[in-house]
């Protein structure tokens, strides 16, 4: 019976009725990647089918609700039970991928509380037959292996409306930016002695005292490491040996879900929880490690199926991740999207940094150049940390932009309702923008807010390290300060902060330092020169509304 099945969908495939399911999805094989060769039909492989969901119009209104504080129904989250019985797959979905699956002899799969994930393991001949067009090949970088389709895929057309993408099938990871942003930013210093920004520094900049540590029992803040990154408890127990004086805090993560690796730390794991545990001092952390070291796992896939699948979770969570949005199929990044909306209607806020390249730049096809926005930075649903400096390297003064600061405007999301005002009085008053050539004036621009992200002390592998920059950083800065705020607002019997977006741009750059000096980089050309977009008075696309002023900040988000 088998056999007759697997016949008639490669006949069905021959005769035109399959359809690509993520035909946007860049294939091409990313230059740090070597290929290794052909991965024989036996090995076996672990795919992740993202199963339609109904209902994501009105999850979206129901986040719109919650986190608009003009709402009634604002702070009124809801259950992971709530979110399933709303977004749930229909059991026709269900039944119809669950057959297509055990047709072609795939069995061993597991799904999610909300069930629109399955996880299936099978051999590569089993996943090329499952989905035509398919064909695995070995790759290596840096140690890592990966397996991975060179060529596009295609699924039944009676299984396409059932599906979303297949996870496993493409996408490599981004490169690892650790050696990349100190070497960088060492290199920048050489010059002239710099003093660091450390916990202190930080506290003293954003108007943090002794006694504005964690004391709320049900507050939690939690980081993400992807690509073989982890942490050494040891080095965090130093950082705050060195570092944490002044202050209350906790030396130790409560929780670490998944799978710490061995060996050497990563700077960009010890960076972030770190700075997330100094900044939102002695607030229970958790640490989602997702090394994805299996050869066919998408990390930060992995990690939002932990989201789909875990009842309780710390409120805030800070992620130091992204790739280049024309990297992604926008199927793909439309289904990660409602995963973000899944969590911000239970009230969890998510943080992701805006990345290190400034505006970036890609080289298109024919000639010319654009500015290249990332994800999920460019995510309507998600608030995006970009990064200043200090303007003078010896004081703790105002803040000017870090070159580097990851910001634009998103060529594959509208720009949403809450940011329109903003976004718009920017282009308008702003005489000196790039070319229109260059970026989407009508796309979600990014980032949010900021913070200082030049030249952090680290502790790793039990050595104090300078010069360590990037957005990495000040997102979890900006994370622990909102776990701060969370835990004031759970002492009062208020809800978590949640989705902050809506309510950040109510408030108009209250709380928070306006930077208005400096511009962040972009194409080497004639046209722009390498300069992206520049600081300006109230929001910009290169540090948002600005850095936090913690005790005016916490004051605004407590009525």
């Amino acid at each position: 019976m088998r056999i007759v099945v697997t016949l008639y969908i490669l006949v069905c495939s021959s005769s035109g009725l399959s359809e690509y399911l993520e035909a946007g999805q860049n294939i091409l094989t990313p230059e740090n990647w070597a290929h290794v060769g052909r991965v024989t039909p036996t090995e076996e492989l672990d795919l992740t089918f993202a199963l339609k969901q109904q209902n994501v119009e009105q999850l979206e209104e129901l986040l719109h609700l919650v986190s608009d504080p003009s709402s009634a129904q604002y702070g009124k989250y809801v259950t992971l039970e709530e979110v399933s019985t709303l977004v749930r797959p229909s059991q026709l979905t269900q039944k119809v991928v669950r057959q297509w699956l055990q047709s072609h002899g795939v069995s061993d799969c597991q799904s999610v509380l909300t069930q629109d994930f399955l996880q299936c393991t099978m051999t590569v001949r089993l996943a090329e037959d499952l989905l035509p067009g398919s064909e695995f090949h070995r790759y290596t970088s840096d140690g890592q292996s990966l397996v991975r389709s060179s060529t596009s895929y295609q699924v039944h057309k009676d299984v396409f409306e059932h599906l979303d993408f297949v996870g496993g099938v493409h996408r490599f990871p981004p490169r690892g930016r650790d050696q990349n942003k100190v070497s960088m930013k060492k290199r920048r210093s050489d010059a002239k002695f710099h003093l660091g920004v450390t916990p202190a520094a930080l506290r003293a900049r954003y108007n943090l005292t002794a006694a504005d540590v964690g004391s709320a029992q049900n507050n939690s803040q939690a980081v993400a490491q992807f690509l073989e990154q982890f942490y050494h408890p040891a080095d965090l127990a130093e950082f705050m040996m060195l570092f944490g004086k002044g202050f209350q805090h906790r030396s130790d993560v409560d929780r670490v879900v998944g799978t710490q690796g061995g060996g050497k730390a990563g700077i960009e794991a010890s960076l972030d929880v770190e700075y997330i545990m100094s900044a939102g001092a002695n607030i229970s952390t958790w640490v989602f490690s997702n090394p994805g070291r299996h050869e066919s796992q998408e990390p930060f896939l992995q990690w939002l199926l932990l989201l789909s699948n875990m009842t309780d979770l710390p409120w805030v969570h800070t992620i130091s991740y992204g790739d280049d949005e024309d990297s992604l199929s926008t199927a793909y990044m439309m289904r990660i999207n409602t995963e973000f909306m899944k969590a911000g209607v239970r009230g969890l806020s998510m943080l992701f940094a805006s990345g290190d390249s400034g505006a970036g730049c890609k080289h298109l096809t024919g000639g010319g150049n654009t500015f290249r926005p990332s994800f999920p930075a460019s995510s309507p649903y998600v608030t995006t940390v970009g990064g200043t400096s200090f303007k003078n390297p010896f004081k703790i003064t105002y803040e000017v932009t870090d070159y580097i600061s990851g910001g634009g405007f998103s060529n594959v999301f509208k720009m949403p309702d809450y940011q329109v005002g903003a976004v718009k009085a920017y282009l308008k008053a702003e005489s000196a923008l790039p070319p229109k050539m260059y970026f989407n004036t009508s796309g979600r621009a990014y980032p949010d807010l900021a913070a200082l992200s030049d030249n952090y002390w680290v502790v790793s592998d039990r050595v104090p390290i300078p010069w360590v920059s990037g957005t990495s950083a000040s997102t979890p800065v900006v994370g622990g300060i909102l776990s701060l705020i969370n835990d004031q607002r759970f002492l009062k019997g208020l809800p978590a902060l949640g989705f902050l977006n809506p309510r950040l741009y109510q408030l108009q750059g209250q709380g928070l330092f306006d930077v208005t000096d400096g511009c962040h980089l972009a194409c080497l050309d004639e046209q722009v020169q390498g300069k992206g977009f520049c600081a300006a008075r109230s929001w910009d696309p290169v540090t948002g509304w600005g850095t936090p002023d913690y005790p005016v900040l916490l004051a605004a988000l407590l009525k």
